[in-house]
């Protein structure tokens, strides 16, 4: 039977429905039924051709949530655990990072592997069913599946989405501990998943600063312990808000995750000295940004941090993390509203006019 999926044609185009042939599968491959998948603000930067590279036609969708369908032969899971058609998994959208490359061996850092591609963006509608805004997904040999922990259902993984693991490397960069008084600037899902996470690694106070007030209520749901409009305030009335919140010396660590390259000066003001700024949000281009390297980074003697997509240890380790503390943490308060797979337009312009907090795409029909 033919598989529908929503298809981004160009940029600046809207979304549409095609029909894809039910793909046959190689060894090693598996056909995933789409459960869930979500529209997430990198879906809005692809529609308007933001991000540079990508191959249109594309099939948007990165972080997905599905039904084994089928199975080319024997498959194992991450860990080397067999699957099996009906099991409900989710998997890591980043594939063909090498292992075998400088910065995979020596830097460490296989995220900036030149060889890695994304589903959902870096593969193109033309290579086969590689994105979640589709009835199947068409996972290769070699993918990383994951089977969802003990306990935790699709509903409370795709609340997660690519903000928890993003959200995750963020306070894992930043090595929020004990006691520290953390900002999070912005209140999209990677700040709002930011400060829920501050808080499970022992923040001892947790300030959100973005907007709508919608956004902002969901932070104080999810663990903050302060909340700063920017609707409501200027960069100086904040910076003041955060010095009085924090003792007058300002964060022990802020984390941008607003997108906004204006939120740079801004955090780096409210960081204390000594203190760590990590910048999560600048996924896109949006221009360039002053500071002044004496006051904002030497005298302040501070550290600078920045994150760049993630990795299967911080997927999984998130995924842990949100079994764990699955109940004293309403995960799925940030899904604002299911939307139909024909409804893909309507998911797009409400995430970008900020009218919900979470997106949520059912491909094979919401219940």
């Amino acid at each position: 039977m033919p598989v529908t999926a929503a298809v981004i044609p160009a940029p600046g185009q809207a979304v549409e429905l095609r029909q894809f042939p039910d793909p046959v599968l190689e060894p090693g491959a598996v056909l995933l039924r789409t459960l869930y998948t979500e529209v997430c603000g990198t879906d809005v930067h692809l529609q308007h051709g933001r991000l540079p590279g990508v191959p249109y036609p594309l099939i948007p969708g990165h972080i997905n949530v599905g039904t084994i369908a089928a199975i080319g032969g024997e498959v194992t899971d991450a860990f080397g655990s067999t699957l099996a058609v009906g099991e409900t998994v989710t998997f890591l959208d980043v594939h063909e990072t090498c292992h075998h490359c400088w910065y995979c061996l020596v830097a460490k850092a296989s995220t900036r592997c030149p060889h890695r591609r994304v589903y959902g963006i870096t593969y193109g509608a033309d290579e086969g069913l590689l994105g979640g805004w589709s009835e199947a997904i068409y996972l290769k040999p070699g993918v990383k599946i994951l089977r969802l922990p003990e306990g935790l259902t699709a509903e409370q993984v795709i609340a997660g989405g690519c903000a928890l693991p993003t959200a995750f490397h963020a306070v894992e960069r930043g090595q929020v501990g004990l006691a520290d008084h953390v900002v999070v600037q912005g209140s999209g899902p990677v700040g709002l998943m930011a400060a829920a996470l501050a808080r499970l690694a022992g923040a001892q106070q947790v300030i959100v600063i973005g907007a709508p007030n919608i956004r902002l209520e969901v932070a104080r749901r999810l663990g903050a312990d302060a909340v700063i409009s920017i609707e409501a305030t200027t960069p100086e009335k904040r910076v003041a808000a955060v010095r009085d919140l924090t003792g007058g010396r300002g964060a022990d660590i802020t984390i941008e995750a607003s997108g906004n390259p204006q939120a740079i000066p801004e955090g780096l003001q409210m960081t204390r000295d000594a203190g760590v700024y990590v910048v999560v949000g600048q996924y896109t281009d949006c221009g360039p940004v002053a500071i002044n390297p004496h006051h904002d980074l030497n005298r302040k003697h501070l550290d600078v941090r920045a994150t760049w997509g993630i990795d299967l240890s911080h997927q999984y380790k998130a995924l842990q993390v949100m079994a764990r503390f699955r109940d004293a943490v309403p995960w799925t308060g940030v899904i604002s509203r299911y939307y139909n797979l024909d409804q893909a337009n309507d998911a797009l312009a409400d995430i970008e006019a900020g009218r919900v907090v979470k997106a949520v795409l059912c491909p094979n029909g919401c219940l």
